[in-house]
């Protein structure tokens, strides 16, 4: 993931007095990029299945997440959405059919080679899995201490993906001193370690307070729009949805993150949801062609069940 402290000053236009979001700035985060690699997805499943003993868990799923897109997963409870991500990570294999990461076909892949699958992927848990014996540093630093880097390059790399989370300050701290919340954000920055371009998160907002849960999809926003990061994000809450679906991330002209609502200047693309129901899809398209589905088991999930 490159800093966003260097990478988006880049691009950025020289500042205006009302310090206000340029339309070069928002154009520039999101430029088309003309690169052929683009058109291949960063996740794609055809036609999985997979049941457990006499019990379907995913019947016949077909999906692709293209790059610097978020898909988020709706269901309810056991239907199928911590599944995908075990299949992504090689934890699971499909009765039938075949995933691709990057393209590449990762069905059959033994444990070494699914290995270097996962050292591309980030992995958000949904109660932040530290390790309580371990500080923050060494927490985010585990991947980087485990593959042997030396500390002098894993000191820089670690404050950089704190500072991503604003949680710097924290790095010294035992994840029994830290919030529900800030240990969430550890998570993410331990995840982010390495820049992974494909990142999953599984229910990262569960058990969180309102104001949290939103720092939590902020920092999905800005992993999706300024690093162009891919995502699964597996979620039963409706909030958000909101979130994720109807704003995004810019930089002003004083280098600082915003964020903005969709509207005439922009509208986001990059972002679908998709509902599953007993491991088969039901829906697949724009947040505001969910809200008017008819299906009524739909509907009902809307409501909040």
């Amino acid at each position: 993931m490159a800093s966003t402290d260097v990478e988006i000053h880049k691009s950025t236009p020289p500042p205006r007095d009302d310090g206000q979001v340029s339309e070069n700035a928002a154009e520039s985060t999101f430029a088309e990029v003309d690169d052929r690699e683009r058109a291949i997805p960063a996740i794609e499943f055809q036609d999985v299945n997979l049941s457990f003993d006499e019990r379907k868990i995913l019947d016949g799923l077909s999906f692709k997440v293209m790059k610097g897109e978020t898909k988020i997963i709706l269901g309810g409870s056991g239907g199928g959405k911590s599944t995908i991500i075990k299949l992504v990570l090689g934890l699971l294999k499909p009765d039938t059919g075949r995933i691709l990461v990057d393209g590449e076909d990762i069905t059959d892949f033994k444990e070494v080679e699914m290995m270097k699958v996962r050292a591309k992927i980030g992995m958000v848990f949904q109660e932040g899995a530290l390790f309580d014996s371990l500080s923050v540093y060494d927490n985010v630093a585990f991947r980087l201490h485990e593959r042997g880097v030396p500390e002098e390059e894993v000191e820089p790399e670690v404050r950089r993906m704190l500072r991503f989370v604003n949680l710097e300050d924290a790095i010294d701290k035992m994840p029994i001193e830290l919030s529900g919340g800030m240990r969430r954000r550890v998570g993410i920055a331990r995840a982010l370690v390495g820049d992974p371009k494909i990142v999953m998160f599984d229910e990262p907002t569960a058990g969180l307070d309102p104001p949290t849960a939103r720092t939590i999809c902020e920092l999905a926003m800005k992993l999706r729009d300024l690093e162009d990061v891919s995502s699964i994000f597996v979620t039963h809450e409706m909030n958000n949805l909101e979130y994720l679906c109807s704003e995004y991330a810019v930089v002003n002209d004083a280098g600082d993150v915003m964020f903005e609502r969709e509207g005439e200047r922009l509208c986001l693309i990059n972002t679908k949801v998709m509902m599953i129901r007993a491991g088969q899809q039901i829906f697949h398209g724009t947040d505001e062609t969910l809200k008017k589905a008819e299906d009524p088991y739909i509907q009902k999930f809307l409501r909040g069940h």
